[in-house]
């Protein structure tokens, strides 16, 4: 019955793109594809979403079995449609998507994955609102010098254990996910990907300091959000007892056993813990952590050609960066003691999931980020032309940072800007024009981009394994849509204030 589904549904989809082949006749290879998709080719990214954001919600069981199938599903009714009706310029959208973006975006998360896997915070850390409040703080301003990847990757699994006893505490992964996934890397380009494709087409690295103000503002409402329902939620646990721990149980971070006697006050039990001091192991990690970084600013300096492959052009040094990574998840593999690994509950299906799941949505968004190249000339023109004040590019880039690779997109409204004021003059002269005499809407192509990527899952590369790794180890997290009732809820309204006061 399924497979009818499926081959149903597949045939369904595949009419209308292979449709254009007829209408398209034979197109010559230099065809621009957003040029010519409709908009209506954005389904199948429309469905890759609605399938991550509801079979968790009404069939979990299949979803977590089959969710590689769906994924791949998805890719193919993109991928088929237009390689019959558009041939190679179709092929090589599709390869220029997987070697210059997925490919190198995988292995930037494996690295970042593995090495920060293989760190281990063991002490007593008990996950009170102060110290919850100090670890969010912490990962928010190390984001923008170790990536918000790598700061949710080193900080996730102490916040988590730090947790353990705490009954409420999907709040705590939501509001981690907005500060250190995503606005905590707004102040310089090894933050977040959006940055460092600005400074890759000359903005100056140190520019993004000047998103200070508006960072500062964003993370100060937020966290101080956090700290209020945090509170209110510890001492509703505290006074009903539901943050007591039973005897014997084990601590949360050591991973000893938790001693004391116990003594009754107000009728919960009270246990008194016996306090292990804080230390990492695995710290060689760090070093690895810092090659890592080293790498990615390294493939944004370093110009040694480039080489073809497939018909793409790749560049050597984004090559020795991937290169040059693989090797840094070898000798953290390597060198790393698994007792360190099994303590951190570490396991590879979070980094599978992302895998899998992020392939699909590469492909499926295409279309989308085609059209939007495409400009005034595709079928996504109305959002091109929608944008003339500061305030539109804010809200335009970051809705779309939302559900689309906020890299691309941050690009795309940026080429809008030098467009709109600096037509005809060299990108590099646009750039450093539109930063002296309207730095504004670089401002909020910025800070929309970074920003709002907490919107969604899906609106940054760490929010997803956020999420993975806090439901492998217990956390309860919300679904794709009820994840949107937060952000809805708290970021929303933080970023209408932005909008009156900065932009």
């Amino acid at each position: 019955m399924h497979k009818k589904l499926w081959l149903a549904a597949a045939l369904g989809l595949l009419q209308a793109p292979l449709a254009l082949a007829g209408e398209a006749a034979a197109p010559a290879n230099g065809i621009n594809l957003g040029d010519v998709l409709p908009v209506w080719s954005i389904v199948p990214f429309i469905g890759i979403l609605l399938s991550i954001a509801l079979f968790p919600l009404f069939a979990p069981k299949f979803w977590h079995h089959h969710y590689g199938k769906v994924s791949a599903f998805w890719a193919v009714t993109v991928a088929l449609p237009l390689i019959l009706a558009y041939g190679h310029p179709a092929l090589h959208e599709i390869l220029h998507i997987v070697l210059i973006d997925y490919i190198p975006f995988i292995i930037l998360l494996l690295a970042l994955f593995t090495v920060s896997g293989g760190i281990l915070v063991e002490g007593t850390l008990r996950g009170t609102p102060a110290v919850n409040a100090l670890l969010l703080l912490i990962g928010t301003v190390i984001a923008s010098w170790i990536g918000t990847t790598g700061a949710s990757m080193l900080l996730i699994r102490p916040v988590i254990r730090a947790n353990a006893r705490r009954r409420s505490k999907t709040h705590v992964i939501v509001f981690f996910i907005f500060l250190v996934s995503n606005i905590g890397g707004a102040l310089t380009p090894l933050g977040d990907p959006p940055l460092f494709l600005g400074f890759l087409h000359g903005v100056p690295f140190f520019w993004t300091f000047q998103l200070l103000p508006e960072t500062l503002f964003v993370v100060a409402l937020v966290l101080g959000t956090f700290f209020l329902m945090d509170l209110f939620l510890y001492r509703r646990e505290q006074n009903a007892g539901g943050a007591i721990a039973a005897a014997g149980e084990r601590d949360s971070m050591a991973g000893t056993p938790v001693a004391g006697d116990g003594a009754h006050a107000g009728g919960a039990t009270v246990i008194a813990v016996e306090r292990v001091p804080l230390r990492i192991r695995g710290a060689h990690n760090l070093i690895f952590l810092a090659g890592i970084i080293g790498a990615v600013l390294m493939s944004g300096t370093f110009h040694a050609g480039e080489v073809t492959v497939l018909g793409i052009q790749l560049g050597l040094a984004d090559l020795l960066r991937d290169l040059i990574l693989l090797v840094l998840v070898a000798l953290s593999l390597a060198t790393t003691s698994r007792v360190v690994r099994e303590k951190n509950e570490f396991s590879w299906s979070p980094i599978v999931e992302v895998a899998l799941l992020f392939a699909g949505i590469f492909v499926t968004i295409i279309p989308a980020l085609a059209m939007l190249r495409a400009g005034t000339h595709g079928h996504l023109a109305f959002i091109i032309q929608a944008v003339r004040e500061p305030w539109h590019y804010f809200w335009i880039t970051g809705a779309l940072s939302s559900f689309l690779d906020n890299a691309p997109t941050y690009l795309t409204f940026l080429n809008t800007a030098l467009g709109n004021f600096y037509a005809g003059l060299p990108e590099s002269q646009a750039i450093h024009a539109l930063i002296a005499n309207k730095g504004i809407f670089l401002k909020a192509i910025s800070t929309g981009a970074v920003f709002m990527g907490a919107n969604t899952y899906i609106g940054n590369a760490p929010n997803f394994m956020v999420r993975s790794i806090a439901e492998e180890q217990g956390v309860r997290m919300p679904s794709f849509f009820g994840y949107m009732g937060y952000s809805l809820a708290i970021l929303i309204p933080v970023f209408i204030l932005t909008t009156f006061i900065f932009f």
